[in-house]
């Protein structure tokens, strides 16, 4: 039987530095070693040589990119690179958005212009007059220098969609909302824009119940469905379109059966729909007649339906975020916030980022006898042989 010994590094804080040092220590008898087996290297039985260890003090240095400004409230709790009113340097304040939809960004300790660019493009790099082109020009249709034809003018074809001229085989027909349209079963613009396709047909032919005549394959005539009714018998001359599509047995289609437990409901698209999946809950938006609205919502997690349907949580706490929380309206702190006094009245009210007293989280304290700066949650150290080479303070 032999004994086992491994190296230990110990660390500890001594007088507002961290120390650290090695020694052996005996943890217990091994079972005997057989042939070929080791469970302690020759290396790991060498203790590293005193020269080698190293030993830091509590630092009050700003690490690279933050610093210390007039307007600061704690140690080097300013990031030059990110913050827009010390950008690259204190005092140096960004730009505020005015009129329009441009921002600013502070990267990389310069201030960056951002537009949004369904709305606004800044084409010609000046950062003076903000975001100066519409994105819905000819000359610029959705991206600076995308310039269009002459027969292909900018649209937007539907939500924010900007492209030269429609589709191939859609018409511009002009309409404010999706001017594109397919001609070939437009029912306004069948074959051609303006070209409307009479309900009623000819005359000559009596409109089957719950039917009309309209467009398909770019000419008028075709009998179809009319609303929210379907030819499920295939009797479309007969008895036309009978079928209701707005029912469990027919949701949205022929044949379509809802689930045990679900209802057909129309969503905000009017399109009937099966409702609800598993881990929602259907809330009810009312009925005309037969005709009846729902939504699906997570009751648990839903902001605007916690807990219950309609029930919105409208929680205004100080860099905090709402949320619904297990069906409860709650809140959490902000990354860089915390609540450190209980009270829930003034939300997250300690800058955990930069607090040298609540550094990283509530009641964690840096060296203040030292000066110890807390950067972003972090008690700053650095080797004490250069903090004195620096004329830092050896603690």
């Amino acid at each position: 039987m032999r004994t086992v010994r491994t190296i230990v590094l110990a660390c500890g804080l001594f007088g507002g530095f961290v120390a650290c040092s090695t020694g052996d220590a005996v943890i217990g008898e091994a079972a005997p070693e057989r042939p070929g087996e080791s469970f302690v290297s020759e290396d790991a039985a060498v203790a590293a040589p005193e020269s080698e260890l190293r030993s830091y003090c509590a630092s009050n240095q700003c690490p690279p990119g933050h610093t210390t400004c007039p307007s600061s409230d704690f140690l080097c709790d300013v990031d030059l690179r990110t913050d827009l009113n010390n950008c690259g340097e204190c005092g140096n304040m960004c730009p505020r958005p005015g009129i329009g939809s441009s921002s600013y960004a502070c990267v990389e300790g310069r201030c960056v212009l951002n537009c949004m660019a369904t709305q606004e493009l800044d084409c010609d790099g000046l950062p003076d007059n903000g975001c100066e082109t519409k994105p819905l020009s000819n000359d610029n249709c959705g991206y600076c220098g995308n310039k269009c034809p002459t027969d292909k003018p900018c649209i937007d074809r539907g939500i924010y969609d900007y492209a030269c001229g429609c589709k191939p085989g859609e018409l511009n027909c002009g309409g404010f909302f999706l001017p594109c349209i397919d001609p070939s079963y437009d029912d306004a613009n069948c074959g051609a824009c303006g070209n409307a396709c009479p309900p009623q047909g000819d005359g000559t032919v009596e409109v089957p119940p719950n039917a009309y005549f309209g467009c398909f394959e770019g000419e008028c005539g075709t009998v179809k469905c009319g609303g929210l009714f379907g030819n499920c018998d295939a009797d479309l001359t007969g008895n036309g379109c009978e079928t209701p599509l707005t029912s469990e047995d027919n949701c949205g289609a022929c044949g379509n059966k809802c689930p045990d437990g679900m209802k057909c409901r129309l969503d905000s698209f009017m399109k009937p729909q099966c409702m609800c999946p598993e881990g929602q809950t259907l809330c009810e938006g009312g009925c005309f007649g037969d005709l009846c609205f729902g939504s699906c919502h997570d009751l648990t997690s839903d902001r605007m339906n916690c807990g219950a349907c309609g029930s919105r949580c409208s929680v205004d706490v100080t860099n905090a975020d709402e949320a619904c929380v297990y069906g409860r309206c709650d809140w959490s702190c902000r990354a860089g916030w915390g609540d450190c006094n209980g009270n829930r009245d003034d939300g997250c009210e300690t800058n955990i980022s930069s607090d040298p007293k609540n550094c990283g989280g509530c009641g964690i304290v840096c060296d203040g006898i030292a000066g110890q700066a807390c950067v972003d949650g972090r008690c700053m150290v650095e080797p004490c042989d250069e903090l004195q080479d620096a004329g830092g303070p050896p603690r």
